[in-house]
């Protein structure tokens, strides 16, 4: 890699975990820190506050195992995807900005979350999703069971629209069911993960 370090010789490291893809935290690196973080597969930096090297988790045993690395388009920051061995930041934290280091969906997550506050807030004579989790996990099931079949019967036919619609609507009913269960997606994700093997 043809890296630009700065004037004082370093260049930053964006460290990312490389499953959730959220970002741990930001170091610094010389060329010696990135030498021994390429041959270890452990992220070392340079300490600019203690003017040294030094490996993430010597102390804490909180290693950050090195699954990739990227240079930005300007060979001026580093991108490196690991695998993190307990939480990241020295506060014990999962990152350097307080956030909880899990898997995050998009707006899957943001529906997921606004299932659950109208599970939990909402009055089940105005919504429809508080009135579903009022009739108990056999309804809930039945609504999915129900869901999947229109999705299979718009399958057999050329529909696009009608296929999507019902695909959003067992998907939509499904994630309920996960969270009358107890669940959410990333409990799903890990199971897939784990059959990955």
């Amino acid at each position: 890699m043809n890296l630009k370090y700065t004037s004082d010789g370093l260049i930053p490291a964006i460290i990312q975990d490389g499953i959730t893809k959220n970002v741990l935290m930001l170091g610094y690196m010389n060329e010696a820190s990135f030498k021994i973080t390429q041959d270890s597969k452990r992220v070392t930096f340079y300490s600019r506050s203690k003017q040294r090297l030094w490996t993430k988790g010597e102390e804490s045993g909180n290693f950050l195992h090195v699954l990739d690395i990227k240079l930005d388009c300007d060979n001026d920051t580093l991108l490196i995807q690991v695998k993190p061995e307990g939480p990241t930041c020295h506060t014990g934290s999962d990152t350097c900005w307080n956030e909880s280091n899990t898997s995050n969906f998009g707006f899957l997550s943001q529906l997921e979350q606004k299932i659950d506050e109208r599970r939990t807030n909402a009055d089940p004579n105005n919504s429809y999703v508080a009135s579903l989790f009022a009739k108990g996990i056999n309804k809930l099931a039945q609504k999915v069971g129900e869901e999947a079949v229109e999705v299979v019967i718009e399958a057999k036919d050329d529909n696009h629209a009608l296929f999507l619609n019902e695909s959003a609507d067992l998907l939509f009913h499904y994630l309920m069911l996960l969270q009358a269960k107890g669940f959410k997606l990333e409990d799903i994700e890990r199971v897939l993960k784990n059959r990955e093997k």
